[in-house]
């Protein structure tokens, strides 16, 4: 018999849990619908015996320089609360910091959680998995390194640097309508204009010319709230997936869509994947964005960086 949640909690508050976590919210999470997640997570882990530092902010600017203040001090964990934006500023958060990163999931794509089989749209199983996975250590996976000139950022996910990063661009801009839709609606009304991308690709120092609709470098498996572009990706193989969409109608291309959810997608002969474990891509007017956040423009170059995160998951 699973015990209560109340029982539960105290069961945890026995084993060993961290003394301290950095815990940032995203106010703004899934636009609204989950505004209640980060006091929820707060008092369960206060419930657990766990001290708690909140951080919230309107502005991810300012959400990011508060938790980086906070690192400077010590924590055992940081525990991020929102979408894979919110991971992506965690990700880069505990980069080169002994410090493990923990997500309850409260966003509307939600990628990296679907990537580690986290609990969604349930934030007290959510923190059960964090502090279940403090005590045995949590799980390492590769992170993809990000070049562009002299700035460099991490990401744990998807790059996309193609039609996928322009439907984000647009649908980031639109408060409505929430969750999936807006990707899809985006992703329709882009498609009017987009033109395929003419590239040059280095991929472990093999060069060739490519025109796209579609360019995405993968860690994790799924964009936009679980479209799973790269079905077969491992985050913890030590490997990069390029996936290219190469130039299809727009009736073609609408017809392949609705396959990406299932990954049937792969048999299609417009796409394309290699695996490598350093990417360059070049293009001109094409911005970059990973886990969801806009990084760079093109050119830039992407490394796989093996075990580079510890996650509790």
């Amino acid at each position: 018999m699973i015990p209560p949640a109340d029982e539960q909690t105290r069961s945890l508050a026995e084993t060993s849990c961290p003394a301290k976590i950095a815990l940032a919210v995203n106010p703004s999470a899934s636009f609204g619908r989950s505004r209640g997640a980060g006091d929820e997570a707060a008092a369960f882990f206060r419930a657990a015996g766990v001290g708690v530092v909140v951080l919230r902010s309107g502005s991810y600017a300012d959400l990011e320089q508060r938790l980086a203040s906070v690192l400077d001090t010590a924590v055992d964990a940081v525990v991020v609360v929102g979408g894979d934006g919110m991971v992506h500023m965690g990700v880069n958060a505990v980069w080169g910091r002994n410090v493990p990163l923990g997500i309850v999931p409260a966003g509307t794509g939600n990628d990296v959680a679907r990537l580690l089989a986290l609990p969604l749209d349930d934030v007290h199983a959510a923190c059960r998995r964090i502090l279940a996975a403090f005590r045995t250590g949590g799980r390492t996976i590769d992170t993809g390194r990000v070049t562009s000139g002299d700035r460099t950022s991490f990401f744990a996910g998807v790059l996309s640097a193609g039609f996928d990063a322009s439907v984000n661009e647009r649908a980031n801009s639109w408060r409505r309508p929430k969750g999936r839709s807006r990707y899809n609606l985006a992703m329709l009304r882009e498609l009017i204009s987009f033109r395929p991308i003419d590239y040059v690709v280095t991929a472990d120092g093999r060069q060739w010319r490519q025109k796209a609709m579609l360019m995405s470098v993968a860690n994790g498996q799924s964009i936009g709230g679980g479209m799973r572009i790269t079905p077969e990706a491992l985050p913890d193989d030590g490997w990069l997936d390029l996936f290219v969409v190469r130039p299809l109608s727009r009736l073609r291309f609408l017809a392949v869509f609705p396959k990406v959810y299932s990954g049937r997608h792969m048999g299609h002969p417009a796409v394309r994947t290699y695996r490598a474990r350093k990417i360059r891509l070049e293009a001109s007017g094409v911005v970059a964005y990973a886990d969801g956040e806009r990084v760079a423009g093109l050119p830039l170059e992407v490394e796989v960086v093996p075990g580079g995160l510890c996650v509790l998951a």
